[in-house]
């Protein structure tokens, strides 16, 4: 159950909190809008501070606490948490991230604080290698699997609160298993499943809903449009934001589709969220695509979320719907860059503009609406390394979807030498203005899960 790494990470971790001999209060900080494995991440931490180590601590989070569910959540387990507006940060000598990362753009940390620990499950950034203690996981379902971990590292007992907390989490997180678990996430859930209150387990999973929820449902359907195989609504504004990724999930559900979109405007900030079920897939690399320069996003392989600075880009929704079809041609993109690094696809010779142009009727839009798309082809190319994984027939053409590498014909091997929606030599089709690409690498998996410095 405990593995050799949390062991580890948790001997770290005591070494760390027993290091300050003045000791100062704690503030565990989750991301904003927190989500039911924030919050028991959250419950998880006080919980281990304060019974193994003796330490003050606060919970805390911005935004607000949204979803019906989630609001059940904290009235039913009675957590305490307080909101980071109602706080002074010079009262707190130690902070804690957990489910968020240093200046990810999700939580509400000034980005002059190192926190002390941060504990998450999503991608490692490098804000968060510079603090002095760090477990990050991105190959588990959820950061209360982690959290659990050290709970039962510590000796702690257990709550009958923490235990119904983290099985309605992971529960959540992972859609009752039917979405990027792994064994330590099922083998956390089944040791605490016993001690877990099941009447308000069913009273969280079950709450009654406002007429809010019904109503974003009704906008949602009505403004549903689909593009293969992907399927996209818009809520208008909303009045929180969590119900952005409830109707995406609801949508996945859609015959057919394998990819939803759901956006929604909350304040000055319009909110986005993808879902997928492709288990292959990397949705966190298709919303940081989707968002650029202009907001901030991430996620996992089958979820992710984002937001853009609408008062800033006001136009920028308009541009999604109307281009539904470079989404597609987007996500089509990021698979085949996936299947590539993995060899699951091999590339064959062939003319680069001939497929370039190609793709120009479903990337730029018709005459007269505006566009950040031009194609300037170079002429005489060389025949050129292709893959045509996203072949998709018509009843009037072929419409092609590909990646290229560029190498000369008689090469043996695919030398690699342009990337063509990176605007490298070897082509200049454009790409979307203001786009960013995915890091490399969609899942990190190194096998150092923790790091303390002095």
């Amino acid at each position: 159950m405990i593995t050799d790494a949390t062991r580890d990470c948790y001997k770290t971790l005591t070494e760390l909190v027993q290091r300050d001999s003045k000791g100062g209060r704690w503030l565990v900080l989750t991301h904003d809008n927190p989500d039911p494995d924030a919050l028991a991440s959250a419950m998880i931490l006080t919980h281990v501070l304060r019974s193994a180590f003796k330490q003050k601590v606060t919970m805390a989070y911005g935004g607000i606490v949204g979803r019906a569910e989630n609001r059940e959540m904290v009235r039913s387990l009675h957590l305490k948490l307080s909101h980071v507006r109602n706080l002074s940060w010079k009262k707190y000598a130690h902070f804690a991230l957990v489910d968020t990362q240093p200046r990810s753009g999700n939580n509400q940390l000034p980005a002059r604080i190192v926190p002390d620990i941060v504990i998450d499950h999503h991608p490692l950034r490098s804000s968060t290698q510079a603090g002095p203690f760090h477990d990050i996981r991105p190959r588990s379902a959820a950061t209360e699997t982690i959290l659990a971990e050290y709970l039962l590292a510590s000796g702690v007992r257990s709550t009958h609160a923490v235990a119904t907390a983290l099985i309605y989490a992971i529960r959540s997180e992972t859609q009752d298993f039917s979405r990027e678990w792994a064994g330590p996430d099922k083998a956390v859930y089944d040791h605490f499943f016993p001690q877990a209150n099941h009447r308000l387990l069913a009273r969280i999973q079950n709450p009654r809903l406002p007429l809010t929820y019904f109503s974003n449902l009704h906008e949602a359907l009505e403004n549903v449009t689909g593009v293969d195989s992907v399927i996209l609504s818009h809520l208008g504004d909303v009045e929180q934001p969590d119900i952005v990724p409830e109707i995406a999930d609801l949508l996945l559900r859609f015959e057919g589709k394998t990819w939803s979109l759901c956006t929604g405007f909350y304040g000055d900030r319009l909110y986005l969220s993808i879902r997928t079920t492709n288990s292959r897939a990397d949705a966190g690399s298709v919303m940081q695509r989707l968002v650029g320069r202009r907001g901030k996003g991430g996620g996992h392989g089958m979820m992710a979320g984002g937001w853009v600075d609408a008062s800033k880009q006001p136009e920028y929704y308009d541009r999604i719907v109307r281009e539904t079809q470079r989404l597609s041609t987007l996500v089509e993109r990021v698979l085949e860059k996936s299947r590539l690094k993995e060899n699951v696809t091999r590339p064959v010779p062939g003319d680069l503009n001939e497929h370039v142009l190609a793709l120009k009727d479903d990337l730029v839009p018709a005459q007269g609406e505006k566009t950040d798309v031009t194609f300037q082809l170079e002429p005489k190319l060389p025949k050129v390394w292709l893959t045509a994984e996203g072949v998709r027939n018509s009843s009037s053409a072929a419409n092609l979807k590909l990646r290229c590498r560029a190498a000369t014909q008689n090469a043996e091997r695919a030398d690699i030498r342009c990337h063509s929606d990176r605007g490298e030599p070897g082509t200049r089709s454009g790409t979307p203005a203001g786009s960013s690409r995915s890091p490399p690498g969609s899942r990190q998996t190194s096998s150092r899960q923790c790091r303390s410095s002095p």
